[in-house]
């Protein structure tokens, strides 16, 4: 797509890597016009299965490149200035309204707009030296942007949550992990292969069941009742009792054989 962006895609799975070591992997505007324009192409690429988000060199993503955005905005520059927050941040809901699980592989600094890269994916699996914070407020924004105020208090809850982004401290791996932020902390190899052994198990899942389940974990989220939630499961069970995999799912398993979904 870009020299910033760099996509692998086989076997059904997409590995993206911001590739701007040399700056952190900070968000420049080809790279955010590139992780747009890809997120958005997944919506109908029932081919890719499942997205792995990476960062090349020693950092997951410093946020928003700085050097090529700054100062403030005058009067005139003000619209300018909005279309390019909202650039940003839609990056995070393309990531949430693609149907591919995505698994994000964290290691150094996951900052700012990192930070929202970070916490939009499915999965996090973190190195040792992983380390998160909401950048926002430190440099004189609010702490609240690009969707992290979104994300974070209903991963963490509320009070963990306003303590990092009312500080803009620091949450290095072990407090992510303990939090429930991350899945598993360990040197990036070992992410790799468990990234792969993932993959493994998404892909013996349904196409269709896979993708709905994404979609219905997005949802419960923010839906107001139970009963509102078992109906959105039940719409979901019924679909996939109305695919064609789904007679090949319960035959495999009565025959202790491995699936083969078309």
């Amino acid at each position: 797509m870009s020299e910033s962006l760099v996509i692998e895609e086989r076997d059904g799975v997409a590995w993206v890597t911001l590739n701007r070591p040399e700056r952190l992997n900070a968000l420049s505007r080809e790279l955010i016009r590139s992780l747009n324009h890809y997120f958005i192409e997944l919506y109908q690429r029932d081919e890719i299965r499942v997205v792995v988000l990476r960062g090349a060199g020693r950092a997951f993503c410093a946020g928003l490149d700085l050097k090529e955005r700054h100062g403030a905005p005058t009067e005139r520059q003000v619209q300018e200035a909005l279309n390019g927050q909202r650039e940003v941040r839609d990056i995070m809901v393309n990531m949430r309204r693609c149907p591919q699980p995505i698994i994000a592989l964290v290691q150094g600094s996951a900052s700012g707009g990192g930070f929202a890269l970070a916490l939009a994916s499915d999965i996090r699996l973190i190195t040792p030296d992983a380390r998160f914070n909401a950048a926002f407020i430190r440099i004189g924004l609010g702490g609240c942007d690009v969707g992290v105020s979104y994300f974070l208090p209903r991963m963490v809850g509320s009070s963990v949550a306003a303590e990092y982004l009312l500080t803009g401290r620091f949450m290095d791996a072990g407090r992510a992990h303990q939090l429930g932020l991350a899945s598993r902390v360990d040197e990036l190899p070992a992410l790799e292969e468990e990234a792969r052994s993932l993959i493994d198990d998404m892909l013996a899942t349904t196409p269709l069941g896979l993708r709905l389940t994404k979609d219905a974990l997005g949802l419960a989220v923010d839906l107001p009742s139970l009963e509102a939630v078992v109906a959105l499961e039940d719409r979901n069970q019924i679909l996939c009792v109305k695919d064609d995999n789904f007679a090949e799912g319960v035959a495999a398993f009565l025959e202790k054989r491995p699936p083969r979904y078309a």
